[in-house]
């Protein structure tokens, strides 16, 4: 491979070319040398497990400072203190409410489908789930005593309610919040080259924990994985067809078919550039310039949807939680359940806007009802191609929720609603000339 075709070839073709090709060698020295010793010692637990390992640590290392910072920009953010009422607390509950039906939707979807099997799950990768604590002790130990001792520790419910709040209290604080702020701010975007760092060294990782599983395995882990992939899509494209234009027809009595129509280019947009914070700007012209939303609500609803609406991720971490359990034969109980939607639609809320971090934040997910990290190698393949699609479908949340708040503030432009040519030519669709 030329060096030129290198620069060319974006993550999604590297990671689906490590992919392919660990399961291809670890396939081929699987046939090759079964039962070899030499191969179990110096490959499954040498090299491929020193890499793999590796690269898991790496995206468990993000998840306290990744959390921890976007929550407080997101909720700092909340400076002006006539957002903080009524317009912050109906936009949060909108986003809050929609992450929860896309989780819930998620995982009635699993566990109907049954994507994982639990064959899958080969000697030397069975797990022992630890028995979780009663959902009482959990919401008792949300409020950390020592929020320090919670970063050391990765207690991720504690680190977000203290996130939360020391954000309300630095939009609370004048200009001394304000430059506390503003050095978050400059935190978040290190820790977002950390991400995009890491994301580029994917397709190594992606190989490692390929060949590993082709190894130890077999086949048939191959075709549940695409089993999950067709489900994830699927449960995306319902949330993002169906619950979206129905919460706009029911809240607003405004045309679905007219949303979709104008969130067409921010919707390519966020799919070709699988980031929702890189998507803004699109996304603010188009509710300003198509969707007839006032800037002072667009200007506030949308970043914030950036930050805390992630729905995509929240039907990823959704379905890949029950498919993980499903592959090591681990029976989630109802209490379970109700844990992975309380922490996926919490974890959502720490989602930064990046490609990749949806993985980060399944970890999380993962640890809080006692399922194994390692399960991520399953679909992480596949995971980019799902990252594009789910990103389309978080700012497609972001507008709907915008047109909602801004409808019911009276902050909002029907006419250019209705107007198919409103925006037109700013936003690159056709021009009414060529009608």
């Amino acid at each position: 491979m030329t060096e030129n075709m290198q620069k060319k070839m974006g993550l999604t073709a590297k990671i689906l070319i490590g992919m392919f090709a660990g399961i291809a060698i670890g396939g081929l020295l699987r046939v090759l040398f079964p039962g070899s010793e030499l191969v179990e010692t110096y490959l499954v637990d040498g090299l491929f497990s020193v890499i793999g390992n590796i690269f898991v640590s790496s995206l468990k290392m993000l998840v306290v400072p990744l959390v921890f910072v976007s929550l407080v920009c997101g909720t700092a953010s909340l400076s002006d203190p006539g957002k903080l009422g009524r317009l912050g607390g109906k936009t949060l509950a909108f986003y809050l409410t929609t992450t929860a039906i896309a989780i819930t939707l998620a995982i009635t979807a699993a566990v109907i489908v049954h994507p994982g099997s639990a064959s899958m799950a080969a000697e030397g990768l069975a797990f022992d789930a630890k028995e979780a604590p009663p959902l009482s002790q959990v919401l008792v130990n949300i409020v950390p005593s020592n929020p320090i001792d919670a970063m050391a520790k990765g207690s991720m419910l504690q680190i977000i309610v203290f996130a939360i709040i020391f954000g309300v209290a630095i939009s609370q604080s004048g200009e001394r919040g304000a430059r506390v702020r503003n050095f978050f701010e400059d935190i978040n975007e290190v820790v977002m080259k950390l991400v995009t760092i890491l994301m580029q060294l994917a397709p190594y990782g992606v190989f490692a924990l390929m060949a590993k599983l082709a190894l130890t395995l077999g086949l048939e882990t191959f075709g549940s994985v695409i089993k999950y992939f067709f489900l994830v899509l699927a449960v995306l494209f319902v949330h993002g067809l169906v619950t979206y234009p129905t919460l706009l027809k029911l809240a607003t009595g405004l045309s679905p078919v007219t949303f979709l129509k104008k969130m067409r280019s921010v919707q390519l947009f966020a799919f070709s550039t699988a980031s929702s914070n890189a998507t803004l700007p699109v996304t603010i012209e188009s509710a300003n310039y198509r969707l007839g939303v006032h800037n002072n609500i667009s200007s506030f609803s949308l970043p914030l949807g950036a930050t805390i609406n992630m729905d995509g991720t929240a039907i990823m971490q959704g379905v890949a939680t029950v498919f993980i359990a499903q592959v090591f034969a681990i029976d989630l109980t109802i209490g379970d359940y109700v844990m992975v939607i309380i922490t996926a639609t919490l974890a959502s809320v720490g989602t930064a806007g990046v490609p990749g971090v949806g993985l980060i934040m399944l970890a999380m997910v993962l640890n809080q009802v006692g399922l194994p990290v390692e399960g991520i190698a399953l679909i992480l393949g596949v995971d980019r191609l799902l990252d594009m699609v789910r990103t389309a479908v978080n700012v497609t949340g972001d507008a709907a929720v915008t047109v909602i708040v801004a409808k019911s503030e009276g902050e909002f432009d029907e006419e250019v609603y209705d107007d198919p040519f409103a925006g037109a030519e700013l936003m690159g669709d056709r021009k009414p000339e060529a009608a």
